[in-house]
């Protein structure tokens, strides 16, 4: 593939931190790369070298003859003019408005933004899309994006992820990425880098493909990395066994990733969590009761809604903005009164609250992060162990330097850390979490969603990310701007079927059948039956186990081909001209080792 991009020995220093350390890489043709890495590890700062917006200390950044690059920043803020102006500037309507491809941009980004509107009018996600929108509209060889998922919904997300996926398939040019959202870095990506430390380690394969790589290294590490081991092979297994599993392509060696986690248990023992959670809550947490929930201006958000949530119930949920997902967290907490129905809460209950603002970590910022903590309390169990405040801040990803940090000097990702913790060291039996993935890293998300599995309580999560919905929750409901909450049986891409529907205006537009019209007249929220796909025959099941055979024979072949063709290269490692043809071998390979898992998959599931 034809390179486009590269870092050749990059230095760069800030203050007295060293980001990037003598850092090489390459962006080549049809690359579709994600960036992950922990808070503050220079990851934006990496976007910003590659895209020419800041210069290196030391090293050069080099670009193949007439390749563009166009960049996505955090920080990017447009406040004057109109939309049509920020993203077509003086281009006359006859040119883009007969692309397809620019029709599907406006579609997917500015269906609720008029081209008309003035920038300085539009809310902080509306100029977001407004700017993402004024990238992909160009023709860039390479699209730099820094967060891109911030302020975009489950639709938006998945609407993203496709078209990127589609638009850089083959030879259209590069992406490069950084987010936090896990599914979107598995949908889309075909490589991983992680920066930490001033260096860039590079994993062919999504995000994965990355966990199971790390997971094996970590495999081979030193005892004192134990904790980080568990952690790792916690996660992969849930990346081989749980929803997303099921409901994405797999880009990680099978073979390998199942024996990792051969004596993995699940993530959490549902049965025991919920005899613990009984104990503690008794039999009623708490009921919305025919709640109509009305703004001032008249609209109506909630529309004579019954939901009951039980001792160790886990949802999840999703909704379009501003259909009253934040206002029914605030019903559960009392914050807010419905207008009519009423709110039951048990006799034991006692809530906390994650909310999207970080301002009420105002009062300790005096404090040093342990000493905020232990001012909730100084020890908490979690999982059936007992933790000190330090093992706790530790577990979630504070070194002894940073836990002795004062709160104020904390980044946004740590202080929302800080706010789970002193959380959950209350000892809450009823958790809600506001979007609780805003300014967190990957391996940040990992630890709270490994200390959310031991959490014996009733979880309500309300996210964007489809990813942890589908990681810490059993259930997912959803408001689709109706006034109705609806139970998701078939979890988010049921989700985005029914908002499919409801736009088209086709068949179950309004998500309510006949089915889901019975439910609603009941106590529980809306139910549609989730249709299931006809039972193989007995003859498709023994055709399957036949394929299934044949693909891991393959696959066999094709590891020792590969370590044969890593020996070769290592052996001829000053012959250019040979490497390269070793290394497009490798390539066809990988290729089909790709293709092969996927097919491993389908057979896997027909044959049981």
């Amino acid at each position: 593939m034809p390179h486009l991009l590269g870092a050749d020995r990059v230095h760069l220093t800030l203050g007295t931190r060293t980001l990037l350390d003598g850092v090489s890489l390459g962006v080549d043709d049809g690359q579709r790369i994600g960036v992950v890495g922990p808070n503050g590890a220079g990851k934006s700062t990496l976007l910003r070298v590659l895209a020419g917006r800041q210069e290196p200390d030391s090293g050069r950044v080099t670009r193949a003859g007439g390749t563009r690059v166009a960049l996505l920043d955090q920080r990017d803020e447009l406040m004057t003019g109109t939309v049509l102006d920020a993203v077509h500037g003086d281009a006359d309507a006859h040119e883009w408005a007969s692309d397809a491809r620019i029709r599907t941009v406006h579609a997917g980004l500015l269906a609720d933004v008029a081209l008309d509107a003035r920038l300085d009018e539009l809310s902080g996600g509306q100029r977001r899309r407004v700017a993402l929108a004024a990238l992909l509209v160009r023709d860039d060889e390479v699209l730099v994006l820094d967060e891109p998922t911030n302020h975009l919904d489950v639709e938006g997300v998945a609407w993203l992820a496709s078209y990127l996926v589609e638009r850089y398939a083959r030879s259209n040019g590069a992406l490069v990425v950084v987010t936090h959202d896990r599914w979107f870095l598995d949908a889309v990506c075909t490589r991983t880098w992680e920066v930490h430390d001033g260096v860039v380690d590079q994993y062919d394969g999504g995000y994965a493909a990355y966990v199971l790589a790390r997971a094996e290294r970590a495999q081979q590490a030193a005892t004192t990395e134990a904790k980080r081991q568990n952690l790792l092979r916690k996660e992969l297994a849930w990346l081989r066994r749980g929803a997303p599993a099921r409901t994405s392509k797999p880009k990680f060696r099978i073979d390998a990733a199942t024996a990792l986690i051969a004596d993995e248990p699940p993530p959490r023992d549902s049965l025991a969590l919920a005899r613990t959670a009984t104990a503690r809550l008794g039999k009623d947490v708490l009921d919305l009761e025919d709640v109509t929930y009305t703004l001032p201006d008249g609209r109506v958000l909630l529309d004579d809604v019954t939901w009951r949530l039980g001792p160790g119930d886990r949802y999840g949920v999703v909704g379009v903005n501003g259909a009253g997902k934040s206002t029914l967290l605030r019903l559960l907490t009392g914050r807010a009164q419905p207008t009519s129905g009423r709110v039951k809460r048990g006799k034991t209950v006692q809530v906390a609250e994650l909310r999207q603002d970080v301002e009420d970590l105002d009062e300790v910022a005096d404090l040093r992060v342990v000493e905020a903590v232990e001012r909730e309390k100084s020890t908490v169990v979690v999982g059936g162990k007992e933790l000190t405040a330090s093992q706790l801040v530790e577990r979630l990803g504070f070194t002894r330097e940073r836990a002795r940090t004062p709160v104020r000097d904390l980044s946004g990702g740590e202080r929302r850390r800080l706010q789970l913790l002193r959380l959950l060291v209350a000892e809450p039996n009823v958790l809600l979490l506001d979007e609780p993935t805003n300014d967190l890293d990957t391996d940040t998300l990992a630890a709270v969603e490994d200390l959310l599995d031991g959490w014996p309580g009733t979880l309500v999560v309300v996210s964007h990310d489809r990813y942890l919905l589908e990681r810490v929750c059993d259930r997912q409901v959803a408001l689709l701007g109706d006034g109705r909450l609806r139970d998701l049986p078939g979890g988010i891409e049921e989700y985005l079927e029914r908002r499919a529907a409801a736009l088209a205006g086709g068949p179950g537009a309004s998500g309510v059948g006949a089915a889901a019209a019975a439910a609603e007249a009941g106590d529980a929220p809306t139910v549609v039956e989730a249709s299931s796909p006809p039972a193989p025959s007995a003859a498709e099941v023994r055709a399957a186990r036949k394929e299934v055979q044949r693909i891991e024979r393959r696959l066999e072949r094709i590891a020792a081909l590969e370590s044969d063709l890593h020996d070769r290269m290592a052996a001829q490692a000053t012959d250019h001209q040979a490497v390269l043809a070793l290394d497009a071998e490798l390539r066809a390979l990988a290729a089909e080792r790709e293709e092969l898992e996927v097919a491993w998959l389908e057979a896997a599931e027909t044959a049981g």
